[in-house]
């Protein structure tokens, strides 16, 4: 799949089946992540895959939004040291996961953040070193449902100015 068609095919899914993803495609979505950019190449990320099922239920029934997650067969949970632009890294590096598993025929909702208020109990129950922030829980899984065309987004000419707004 190349590039364009992956980015206009992505979609947040919440609904999986019950299939192992291999730990190769784990593997190559990680790695993607550690390709983002990165600013002044601080690269300040870690990467926790979380397949174990009690654990992705611990997680599920942590956040008030990402309860699928232990439905998921896989769980990646962003992590970033506390930088200047811990957020922005672990943001490329959660979306570059995102965009590996849609080319690998995998589906990923992105779960949570730094926000949360229980944030730091996720980082507790993963054991995260201090002075770690969370970026994201990543749900992920072969879709149990094949999502429809994208609903919702503006269109180009509702978004794109040119030289100034």
């Amino acid at each position: 799949m190349d590039a364009m068609e992956c980015l206009r095919t992505r979609r947040s899914i919440r609904n999986f089946l019950d299939k192992e993803v291999p730990k190769e495609v784990i593997e190559d979505m990680i790695d993607a992540a550690r390709l983002a950019p990165t600013a002044n190449n601080v690269q300040p990320w870690e990467f926790i895959v979380v397949t174990d099922k009690a654990m992705r239920k611990k997680l599920a029934d942590t956040t008030d939004s990402g309860k699928f997650i232990s439905d998921a067969p896989v769980c990646m949970v962003v992590l970033c040291k506390e930088t200047k632009y811990f957020l922005e890294d672990g943001s490329a590096a959660t979306e570059n996961i995102m965009l590996a598993a849609r080319a690998h025929g995998v589906g990923t909702c992105w779960v949570d953040g730094d926000k949360k208020p229980y944030a730091g109990k996720i980082l507790d129950m993963l054991k995260a070193p201090s002075g770690y922030k969370l970026i994201s829980l990543i749900a992920a899984g072969y879709p149990g449902i094949e999502p429809g065309p994208p609903h919702g987004k503006r269109d180009l000419k509702e978004v794109l100015h040119r030289e100034m707004y």
